[in-house]
């Protein structure tokens, strides 16, 4: 059983990984942070964990969390990267669910994120958490930056054509959706109820935040520069991300089908449903799941890539506890098997 820590732990995704690692067969929360509800029970804050954690909010610079043996950080960016250094020292696994150790370049960071980082020299040594793509070097990291929403979903789509060189990789394009719950838990006008009920807009389509970390990472599965087009979307909706994705074919006789399935056929995680059909966000909510079709209109060397997932799961919480299974030596999918939540 191993000790687990969590600061941030009233966001969305930090009550995701509550909620995950409470029902966690080999994991026991040891620690759970917030400044502005320190001293207050976590069934407290949250009536809904009464009867599954009996702990109470500490501030996140406390003693304790370097007696986890690892801790999550469920931050605002530009957060961890403050805390990480000293815990990374004393021996502690760190999974950051912030893009604060997502990008490799601290120049590109700062360009993105506003300010200097606070570690550059960790960033090399962060392992980028996408199980599907780096597993091998999530088993024996000790700090992992753990994917975006957006990415997780773009590149699952993306990475399997890229690596067999199917498509036309200067033209790739990405319109994604994501429900409000992926602004986070916060007091804003733009994501009150009032303003996004019976709404649907585009916003960032100048350039988002997550381009840099979709291209890196897509880049780093091809081997050569990439042109990506992303443009996200807020639906009226809690949760969920849909991703819909546009190539061009260099062979229109492949079976993309195959393709799909041979690469994620050992994949837990990935659900590749049959051709022409279209996924919901709804049959993933609450659970692990991304699942994925294509379709080609009328036969031709347009590629279209559906693509969906829980963005507090898949796309941030469940995802975290996944790359906790892989550096332990858990078996990968403890804790996850949860049925999604149909209604």
């Amino acid at each position: 059983m191993i000790k687990v820590g969590v600061v941030g732990a009233t966001g969305y995704t930090g009550i995701e990984l509550l909620r995950l690692i409470a029902a966690h067969p080999q994991a026991r929360l040891e620690f759970v942070s917030s400044r502005t509800e320190q001293g207050k029970l976590v069934a407290e804050v949250f009536p809904g964990l009464r009867g599954h954690i009996d702990l109470a909010y500490s501030t996140p610079d406390a003693d304790g969390l370097s007696e986890c043996d690892v801790v999550f950080f469920a931050t605002p960016n530009a957060t961890a990267m403050h805390q990480v250094p000293a815990l990374v020292r004393v021996g502690v696994k760190v999974i950051d669910l912030s893009a604060d150790f997502r990008l490799k370049d601290p120049h590109v960071w700062q360009k993105w994120y506003g300010e200097k980082h606070a570690c550059p020299e960790l960033l090399d040594q962060a392992v980028y958490g996408l199980p599907e793509i780096n597993r091998s070097s999530i088993r024996d990291a000790q700090l992992v930056a753990n994917p975006g929403c957006y990415p997780t979903a773009i590149l699952l789509g993306f990475i399997p054509l890229l690596e067999s060189d199917l498509v036309d990789s200067s033209s790739l394009i990405a319109n994604a959706i994501s429900g409000v719950s992926g602004a986070g838990r916060k007091q804003a006008l733009t994501t009150q109820y009032c303003e996004v009920s019976d709404s649907f807009k585009a916003y960032s389509a100048s350039g988002h935040r997550h381009q840099p970390e979709i291209v890196q990472g897509l880049e780093s599965v091809y081997g050569k520069p990439i042109g990506l087009t992303f443009v996200p979307h807020l639906a009226p909706m809690i949760r969920g991300i849909h991703a819909t994705l546009y190539v061009r074919l260099n062979d229109t006789q492949v079976d993309i089908q195959s393709v799909f399935e041979s690469r994620y056929q050992d994949e837990p995680f990935v659900d590749v449903m049959s051709a022409r059909s279209h996924p919901d966000t709804g049959d993933v909510r609450g659970g692990n799941m991304c699942r994925l079709s294509w379709h080609r209109p009328e036969g031709g060397d347009t590629l279209i890539v559906l693509v969906i997932e829980d963005n507090l799961v898949k796309g941030a919480a469940g995802q975290a506890v996944q790359n906790m299974n892989i550096m332990f030596g858990f078996d990968e999918v403890a804790g996850l098997t949860t049925a999604p939540l149909s209604i």
